[in-house]
């Protein structure tokens, strides 16, 4: 398959909610030769057993497939009973797939997409068996599959989310159609550590980028040299410090903190309704004007709407809630005076730190020992800054990469 079809696929399966002939065409071209004829309808009701009754509605199989060394892995498609059950009860998501495989025709590993009653966002998993050496009675050793160690590795896709990960690592098995994928190059598509290093690059490139930039304005700028040299302030952790609230900011509108308005009434809405791409639509001018991001909206944003405490949580120069947040992280750098400096940060810089943190999906719930989300996390971003330290940044300018534990 051509690059362009492989993509256009791949947009065109995890860009929307989810639907069953979408993503069946999708294993389909995936696999190459999904065997249909080992498909099996809904199962549902009584015929789910009861420890999992509360949380599955229904599955299907739509296929296996044999890989080249001769591995079997079920396609599957379950419904859950309640779209939170997506994020809290990944777990048992986990162990009722193991389950099914360690009995159905003892399959090696399955590809699952996990959806709910409002399909918008899903999951696609890959999740696989552990294999326990074992000595019987008569001292021969026997191989084990052992549910409880099956290891899930994930996408979050659909609506509101981005596929760029999703794409850069599903990409080559699309595109190639002579070989089969075996089973080490399905898990590796779904590898954390190949994000956490592009990441990490798109990360450390950056933050040079606006490094340099603040280097450039305090040259040019008398007053911000001034502010800067009279409190010590070195453009550099400057620039650290900016990346990492941004980042943080990330986190928040993920959770749905970020830009809470009105319903029909004007009463405001819960928080976790905000908008999940809150930061875009305030660069794109869609809450209030602006001339320089950074200078008009970032640093007000920053060290007076989540610095400080207001009525209900009303922030009126943007019209919305935005949460307090008592942390040093929302305190001006050595107390720099940001409301009298216009640091004007050049605006199309802005636009390519949000253009990149885009392509990846954040996360607020740290990794299991049997669950990789492939996307970023607050562990894999303290590895980032660890590897931004000074120290670190000496050897070799930092280009190096110390991956998290998997």
């Amino acid at each position: 398959m051509d690059s362009n079809t492989a993509k256009g696929l791949i947009k065109g399966t995890f860009n929307f909610p989810f639907e069953e002939s979408r993503f069946r065409n999708f294993a389909i071209n995936l696999l190459n030769t999904l065997d249909e004829e080992k498909s099996f309808g809904y199962i549902s009701g009584n015929y789910i057993k009861d420890k999992f009754k509360p949380h599955i509605t229904k599955y299907r199989r739509l296929g296996t497939y044999t890989d080249p060394m001769d591995a079997k892995i079920d396609v599957l498609v379950v419904q859950i009973k309640k779209e939170w059950a997506l994020e809290r009860s990944r777990s048992t998501l986990r162990n009722f797939t193991a389950d099914y495989l360690s009995g159905r025709d003892s399959k090696d590993a399955a590809l699952v997409a996990y959806f709910s009653k409002d399909p918008d966002d899903w999951r696609f998993s890959y999740i696989r068996m552990e294999y326990k050496l074992e000595t019987n009675v008569s001292g021969r050793v026997t191989v084990r599959k052992d549910i409880t160690s099956a290891r899930r590795f994930s996408f979050l896709v659909g609506k509101n989310e981005p596929n760029h990960t999703a794409q850069a690592q599903l990409l080559p098995i699309l595109e190639n159609d002579r070989n089969n994928p075996t089973l080490g190059s399905l898990e590796a598509a779904f590898s954390v550590d190949a994000v956490s290093k592009q990441f990490y690059l798109d990360y450390r490139d950056l933050f040079e980028r606006i490094h340099i930039e603040l280097d450039g304005i305090a040259s040019a700028d008398s007053k911000i040299a001034k502010e800067f040299r009279s409190k010590s302030i070195d453009t550099a952790n400057f620039a650290k410090k900016l990346m990492g609230q941004i980042v943080f900011l990330y986190f928040l509108q993920k959770k749905g903190w970020l830009g809470v308005g009105r319903d029909d009434k004007r009463n405001f809405k819960n928080w976790g309704t905000g908008p999940k791409n809150f930061l875009q639509r305030l660069f794109k001018k869609e809450f209030v004007d602006y001339s320089n991001f950074f200078n008009d909206i970032l640093e007000p944003l920053f060290y007076e709407a989540l610095a400080s405490e207001h009525d209900n949580d009303y922030y009126s120069p943007l019209d919305c809630k935005i949460p307090f947040l008592n942390g040093g992280l929302f305190e001006p750098l050595k107390d720099y005076n940001w409301s009298e400096t216009d640091i004007w940060i050049d605006n199309e810089l802005m636009a390519d730190v949000f253009n990149t943190f885009d392509q990846y999906n954040f996360t607020v719930r740290e990794d299991e020992p049997l669950e990789k989300e492939v996307a970023i996390d607050p562990e894999m971003l303290g590895k980032v800054f660890e590897n931004l330290l000074p120290e670190n940044i000496r050897k070799g300018k930092g280009a190096y990469y110390t991956p998290r534990t998997i």
